[in-house]
């Protein structure tokens, strides 16, 4: 809790990056978003402890790489992306051939997806190694999810890298492209879930959304010879029109695509084929797939997405339920 003209109010620090917050400490707050009523917030940000300072960790010491460079909190970290005597750009001639390991992979359209899907994965194969590449568009502090926290308890998640502007994560990289590359290469993943952060940017235009991170995201995992899914967003009971059934992210996205992905898609009668079928057209792969809602209901993961629980917008949920199982199941190297 901060007070800020005489009114207490709810806010975020990031300790990994500005230390431990004490009573009575003087810090400068960012105050935009709970001014602005904007849903996806609803507290400020702290932007700095004037009494003690900036006492989160520091570099351990041979970084040279610096993320959100040239703002107030640029600071150095150690990126995963594998050294460059190992890469062979365009195959060129003479250059030395690369090892490749090509890992499924599944792009979110938001946050939300990311617990219903690495569940399913793990109950689809059992030992799988699937990890999440935390991208733009959303939230960018790594530590702000308590889905991937409580995600990594659960051992539901092998891992979290976050790629440029996240940061924050267990592992750092400049690019969504080098995240994959890594997991992939360096951290001997089964198969990973690429998406944003929690709070989805929104602008009510075609292409000023955060979910068309999904759409460089994919692009990446297909440069790299990835099998790329794509987790729809699809509702039943969002109160917005361009979200239901199939959300305009979505629908822009597999529009985009210079390539070809799968699109898994949860059976049952709500399921929007026909309008997944159209967007899809002859460059597209739609993959049903079955949805375990009561399983997930049961697993007292995260069940509630912009207000709306399980029950009242089951599309949701099973959409990517539905993708992480498909994601399991293209896995060549998970342990079920």
């Amino acid at each position: 809790m901060v007070e800020v003209d005489g009114e207490r109010r709810a806010a975020w620090a990031d300790t990994a990056l500005l230390g431990e917050m004490r009573e009575s400490d003087e810090v400068v707050v960012n105050v935009e978003a709970l001014d602005l009523g904007l849903g996806s917030g609803g507290f400020d940000v702290i932007h700095v402890n004037l009494t003690r300072g900036l006492e989160g960790g520091g570099p351990s010491g041979g970084e040279h790489v610096i993320k959100l460079n040239y703002t107030s909190l640029q600071h150095a970290v150690d990126p995963a992306e594998l050294p460059m005597r190992f890469m062979n750009p365009g195959g060129a001639k003479g250059a030395p051939e690369r090892p490749r390991a090509a890992i499924p992979a599944l792009v979110l359209p938001l946050h939300g997806h990311l617990a219903p899907a690495a569940w399913a994965a793990v109950q689809a194969s059992p030992g799988i190694k699937v990890g999440y590449v935390q991208t733009g568009g959303g939230a960018l502090p790594g530590s702000f999810s308590r889905d991937v926290a409580e995600l990594r308890r659960r051992s539901l998640l092998c891992g979290h890298i976050t790629a440029a502007p996240a940061y924050g994560g267990e592992h750092e990289t400049i690019s969504a492209a080098g995240a994959l590359d890594a997991a992939a290469q360096r951290l001997g993943w089964d198969a990973v879930i690429a998406g944003p952060g929690p709070g989805i940017i929104g602008s009510d235009t075609t292409l000023g959304h955060g979910g068309i991170a999904a759409l460089d995201t994919a692009h990446a995992a297909l440069a790299l010879g990835f099998p790329t899914l794509l987790s729809p967003r699809l509702s039943s009971a969002d109160p917005r029109d361009r979200h239901r059934p199939v959300s305009h992210h979505t629908l822009t996205v597999m529009e985009l695509l210079l390539g070809e992905v799968e699109v898994p898609v949860p059976g049952g009668e709500q399921a929007p084929v026909a309008a997944l079928t159209a967007a899809a057209g002859t460059r597209h792969h739609l993959r049903e797939t079955p949805a375990d809602l009561p399983g997930y209901t049961s697993s007292n993961l995260p069940s509630r997405t912009m207000g709306r629980s399980i029950a009242e917008d089951p599309l949701f949920f099973a959409a990517a339920l539905a993708s992480g199982r498909a994601l399991a199941e293209s896995s060549a190297g998970g342990a079920g």
